[in-house]
């Protein structure tokens, strides 16, 4: 059996277990009548369906008998920096990924999962239950969307391209505003979308690139691979492969060495 191939052995009944159950969760607060919302000190929204689902989380991976630590959004972890001089491999998991969305009632939310071995990413699961999609990634395996073999696109130049960005908003200051708004520009279509769905797209092949700026490990951890997978790339703005930096710029690969010229 080849190491890939025990990827999924190893990790897809644990990510599957988990998106049916967050699916579940998150399905009987969304849209529900007085969902409370509170501030984290970041500013950041959390409600009692984030809380559930990374408990949840956390106890069925104590629970699988595999050796994996956990770093999630909620609940902490022993280091949110890359786990590459480690050996023990961990999960990465955002239970509520988009929780402004999911908390005004819109459905563009989902259940991240990771899993990262010596600083590499090997497998991956994205649920988003508003969507009625699910996508996932083990490493030379390919990518899927609800068993759907993905393929990014053909387009080979970024003036003929879609992009989809997280926009220009007070978070970011004047340097980095200017480098987003030469992007979209210099591209055919652009929207300021951000969040998980936007990587997907890529991967889909429904658009070209896909960028986030200033985002946290447990927001990017599963996007690359599923991007890679589907034959496009994902790096940082120096061209690095990593979530550690705050950002993820993801192509289909064709367009990816124009994207970051403009970028820096």
């Amino acid at each position: 059996m080849s190491k890939t191939a025990g990827y999924v052995e190893t990790y897809s009944t644990l990510l599957t277990e988990i998106a049916e159950e967050a699916e579940a969760i998150a399905m009987r607060y969304f849209r529900s009548n007085g969902l409370s919302v509170e501030r984290k000190s970041d500013g950041t929204a959390v409600t009692p369906a984030d809380r559930a689902v990374e408990e949840m989380a956390r106890n069925k991976v104590a629970k699988s008998g595999l050796v994996l630590d956990v770093l999630g959004e909620e609940m902490g972890g022993a280091n949110a920096k890359s786990a590459a001089n480690t050996q023990r491999p961990r999960m990465i998991i955002d239970p509520i990924d988009g929780t402004e969305e999911f908390s005004r009632g819109i459905p563009t939310f989902g259940t991240l999962m990771a899993i990262e071995e010596g600083g590499e990413i090997v497998a991956a699961l994205v649920n988003a239950p508003g969507l009625r999609s699910r996508w996932w990634a083990y490493r030379g395996e390919g990518a899927y969307r609800d068993g759907k073999r993905l393929h990014v696109s053909n387009v080979d130049k970024l003036s003929n391209s879609m992009v989809f960005t997280t926009g220009t908003g007070p978070s970011k200051n004047a340097a980095d505003q200017a480098k987003i708004r030469r992007l979209l520009d210099a591209s055919r279509n652009s929207r300021s979308f951000g969040g998980f769905w936007q990587h997907m797209l890529v991967a889909e092949g429904a658009i070209e690139a896909a960028l986030d700026w200033t985002s946290k490990p447990w927001d990017l951890a599963p996007l690359g691979i599923i991007v890679e997978e589907a034959g496009g790339r994902s790096t940082n703005a120096s061209g690095e492969r990593t979530i550690y930096t705050g950002q993820l710029i993801s192509t289909n690969g064709k367009i990816h060495d124009e994207v970051l010229k403009l970028l820096q």
